[in-house]
């Protein structure tokens, strides 16, 4: 067992198209079904219910895409990254393609803790100067309605993205903005979430004439540690 500790493999996958609609629980059992047809020696837990060993970074809002998700599984056996590589690539649907394979030390964070900071993309209707941001949002959990203050989990503000962006001397619209949020040991603060309440404050108080402000997309495209 001990030896069997030392095989942390850690791969990157993206979520995209259709499949960014599935749910959390769905792209874990996606990937799991796609680490035994890869027939990598995965190691499983012992107990009553033993199960895969295999850890998944930050949970991804329904709708949301990404392109740097991660999972960590525990092997028994080594096998150099570029064959696991290869080997689950040929596994898993375009969609829930993996991009990287590397193993990582003993005693390093799991992936579900090791990056509390996502930076998202998020791609809106038509483009604004600049992203109005609320002090506060009330979210419905378990049926509970809770306020949370915006200053809490927004790590940077909005910033355009391409020209127009931070530093330009002539700041243009842009449909592409930035953000990054933190997640907390308490909780966190869902990108779509956020950006609803960004948007419906804008479209309060914009011209009837135009039309009102969509979220056309968001993707993580970032995670780091604190």
């Amino acid at each position: 067992m001990e030896a069997a500790q030392r095989f942390i493999l850690r791969a990157t996958y993206i979520e995209r198209g259709r499949l960014a609609m599935l749910s959390h629980l769905e792209v874990a059992r996606t990937i799991e079904r796609t680490i035994r047809r890869a027939g990598l020696p995965y190691a499983v837990s012992q107990g009553f219910s033993p199960h895969m060993k295999v850890a998944f970074g930050a949970a991804l809002p329904v709708g949301v895409g990404s392109v740097c998700e991660i999972f960590d599984v525990q092997l028994t056996d080594y096998v150099a990254p570029e064959k696991a590589l290869e080997a689950l690539r040929a596994s898993c649907p375009p969609d829930l393609m993996v991009q990287s394979c590397a193993y990582i030390r003993p005693g390093e964070k799991a992936a579900s803790v090791a990056f509390p900071i996502s930076t998202y993309e998020a791609v809106l209707s038509r483009p604004v100067a600049r992203i109005e941001v609320p002090e506060s949002i009330s979210v419905v959990r378990k049926r509970k309605e809770k306020v949370l203050v915006v200053a809490d989990f927004l790590v940077s503000g909005f910033s355009p993205v391409g020209e127009g962006g931070p530093g330009s001397a002539c700041p243009q619209k842009s449909d592409r903005w930035e953000f990054s949020l933190e997640a907390k040991p308490s909780g966190s603060l869902r990108p779509d979430a956020l950006l609803r309440a960004c948007l419906d404050r804008m479209n309060e108080g914009a011209s009837p004439v135009e039309d009102p402000l969509r979220i056309v997309s968001v993707t993580r495209i970032g995670q780091r540690s604190a």
